[in-house]
């Protein structure tokens, strides 16, 4: 794993299956079809099939109706070479990594496209450890997917046996209550949760209100078709109205599948994972609960967290995309903190993977400690001027059109050392995404724009 530094960075990722978190696509479509999934499962399955014990994996699930054909697929590919099978129903992905292993599961599955609108969806893989699977093993895996499995399948003695499984959300709940001290309690805030209809829909309303919070749950009547659907973390405005309607204190947007979180404060201002990594971040290091002072972040963290935490004594290491590689990072330099703008934050004292209901208990923990509003203890650094756009892409290549990577190295010149510019085809959707940002706001947009021009001819 190399950190990323500099002012710039092309990133592109190509692999026939698996993209930045998992494989992920249209439901029902290549790659996302029972077919495959059925292959997924045969194929990890052998992978992880390791040692003469009884092997285990245990599935769970988003609230997408195609979570249901995906969860079938995969489970009669897993029971097919002999691996039994465990099904949680809907869950948090973090939940799963954590059940992999407290369960002492040999693999962990969750199904789920996160973010994505309903008709999407995804499968995610964790190893027995509880973390997200390396570029190896994947490659692995899809070697064994486009091969002919049948002379490896179980004799029908051997074949897996599969049974849903009780009580895992309340294990999930006791185990992000116990991240906090046992003696502090919520009591006195009110807080607006926004669950996005998806996969954290029981345990994260749930466990802020045993926390002693008063609790507002909003996205929390999944129908299949509403995941994501105009609330969550990327569609915060609803979430937003409720907090200032409310006079709540503070509001939590969870994603489909509840890994990432963004935070509204009391005015009904958005909170990015940028500034949650400050706040908590500053405060660790005060309580010298910071093991290394570092923190992990990907290319697309803000330049201004960077220097915030430069200027407290905190390096800041920089990686591509997806949170596995932050946490591949964490794990090599030693930190116990790291995340993404977008709200995916992991802790290793806690989680192997990004848990939006632990990070947000983090920061409430901190807003507590400190007792002032969350429009506070949530501005630790002004944002340098950063636009982000992306280019939708028909199958071409346009990252490797001659013209377009001229006009990257002349921008990356004229952004210099005030600036940084990140242009990378998206590991979960057929986009190119531009991400640029400086102290001239205008700048900032005029690069950008010239970028998306670029792109946009040459992706025609």
């Amino acid at each position: 794993m190399t950190a990323i530094r500099g002012v710039g960075a092309i990133l592109t990722r190509t692999r026939k299956y698996f993209g930045t978190d998992g494989i992920r696509g249209q439901a029902n479509s290549f790659p996302i079809t029972a077919d495959l999934a059925l292959k997924v499962g045969m194929a990890a399955g052998l992978v992880f099939q390791r040692g003469d014990h009884r092997h285990r994996v245990v599935i769970g699930k988003d609230t997408r109706l195609s979570s249901y054909m995906i969860e079938n697929a995969l489970t009669a590919g897993f029971l097919s070479v002999g691996m039994d099978v465990l099904l949680t129903g809907p869950i948090p992905t973090p939940g799963i990594a954590m059940l992999t292993r407290s369960m002492r599961c040999d693999l962990g599955v969750m199904i789920s496209a996160s973010h994505n609108k309903f008709a999407d969806n995804g499968i995610k893989l964790f190893g027995p450890d509880g973390y997200k699977l390396s570029d190896a093993v994947e490659a692995g895996i899809e070697e064994l997917i486009d091969n002919d499995l049948t002379s490896r399948l179980a004799a029908p003695d051997a074949l897996g046996r599969a049974q849903r499984i009780d009580g895992v959300q309340d294990r999930y709940i006791e185990f992000a209550k116990r991240t906090l001290a046992r003696d502090l309690s919520l009591s006195g805030l009110r807080v607006v949760v926004d669950c996005a209809h998806g996969a954290g829909y029981k345990v994260a309303p749930a466990a802020l209100w045993e926390l002693g919070a008063d609790v507002i749950a909003i996205g929390v009547k999944p129908d299949g078709f509403n995941i994501n659907a105009g609330v969550g973390s990327t569609a915060p405005d609803a979430l937003a109205a409720k907090v200032v309607e409310s006079g709540a204190d503070i509001g939590i947007a969870l994603d489909g599948d509840a890994d990432r979180v963004v935070v509204v404060d009391e005015k009904g201002e958005l909170v990015d994972g940028d500034q949650l990594m400050a706040a908590i971040a500053e405060s660790w290091l005060a309580e010298g609960r910071m093991v290394k002072p570092g923190i992990a972040v990907t290319v697309m963290s803000n330049l201004g967290l960077q220097r915030f935490m430069e200027g407290l004594g905190v390096s800041v290491v920089r990686t591509p995309v997806g949170d596995r590689y932050v946490i591949e990072s964490m794990l090599q330099n030693g930190f116990n903190l790291g995340g993404e703008q977008s709200g995916h934050i992991i802790m290793t004292d806690f989680t192997t993977t990004g848990d939006g209901l632990v990070a947000a208990l983090q920061l409430l923990a901190v807003v507590k400690t400190l007792g002032r509003p969350v429009s506070e203890v949530c501005h630790r650094f002004d944002p340098v001027p950063q636009v982000l756009k992306s280019v939708r892409t028909s199958g071409g290549r346009p990252l490797e059109n001659a013209g377009v990577r001229a006009l990257i190295e002349e921008v990356n010149l004229r952004l210099g050392a005030n600036g940084r510019l990140v242009v990378r085809a998206s590991g979960t959707e057929p986009v190119i995404r531009i991400m640029a940002e400086h102290d001239d706001p205008a700048m900032v947009a005029e690069v950008v724009d010239e970028l998306v021009a670029a792109l946009s001819a040459a992706a025609a």
